[in-house]
């Protein structure tokens, strides 16, 4: 017979009670852990924010007052409408030839080796310094803006896709070949959709890298837009006006890749179901 000691009964019902409270942890929708840690990080903020000199920064309810004020005032929404334009344009134009571009790629050994290396280092390139001869081209307008979205957004899209169609199973490949498809069939029938994963993965890249060329544009172009709202305020020291279109440009993003996200479930709904298991 085993004789357990008062210690190892402890440290059992110790390791029970870890055990059941991560189980519990498990169990709390993922919403809730979310708006919980938005929460302390607010409160936080509130109080570490109120003692901080205003000119070099701020705290959320004065953020909020001023937000209210630029929004009652039409500012806020002018600005992001201004921004939102070319975001849409250059991030539209970006999937249109970014998918083909990676499924081309992936797909073909010579067009692969004619542009893949031109595709890496468009995506190593330091875009933000083709600005000005973009300006020189296009002017200080809509459409500077929209170039230097497209130029930040197109390469994420066409790698994630090129790498996509890369590790496609052959077998699912020989299975077209077995049936007589055509090389275009087996690209739009078995290639793409088994490539989904990795667009909308890029797609999800290519948001972020959008909504920062969407202000780098601004910043570099005509001063309008959000990112002009960010140049004026800082200009002023008003530190708590800059900080409205910089939390606006982060939920904007949050909700794109929401977006995004819920576009994938419709679009590839099998992918979901192997990823809850």
């Amino acid at each position: 017979m085993v004789d357990m000691t008062s210690q190892d009964l402890t440290m059992n019902r110790s390791g029970r009670g870890r055990k059941s409270r991560l189980l519990s942890l498990q169990n709390v929708p993922s919403w809730v852990i979310t708006a919980g840690t938005i929460g302390l990080a607010l409160l936080a903020w509130q109080y570490f924010g109120r003692n901080v000199n205003p000119i070099f920064g701020s705290f959320p309810t004065a953020i909020a007052v001023a937000g209210w004020e630029m929004l009652a005032s039409g500012e806020l929404g002018a600005a992001l409408v201004e921004s939102i334009k070319p975001f849409l344009v250059g991030f539209a134009l970006s999937l249109l030839l970014g998918v083909p571009l990676g499924l081309l790629l992936g797909r073909f050994r010579v067009f692969e080796a004619a542009f893949g290396l031109f595709v890496t280092g468009g995506y190593a390139m330091p875009l933000v310094a083709l600005v000005p001869l973009l300006v020189l081209w296009l002017g200080l307008g809509f459409w500077v803006k929209a170039a230097v979205i497209f130029l930040m957004c197109v390469f994420p899209i066409a790698i994630n896709t090129w790498l996509g169609v890369k590790v496609v199973p052959k077998t699912l490949i020989e299975v077209g070949h077995a049936f007589v498809a055509p090389n275009s069939v087996i690209l739009r029938r078995i290639v793409l959709p088994a490539t989904l994963p990795y667009i909308i993965a890029g797609v999800k890249l290519s948001v972020g890298r959008g909504v920062v060329a969407m202000v780098i544009a601004e910043f570099f172009t005509a001063i309008s837009g959000l990112g002009g709202i960010i140049i004026n305020s800082a200009t002023n020291f008003d530190t708590a006006r800059m900080f409205v279109p910089i939390i606006v440009l982060m939920v904007l993003a949050t909700m794109l890749n929401a977006l995004v996200g819920w576009v994938e479930r419709r679009v590839a709904p099998w992918q979901a179901e192997i990823a809850s298991h």
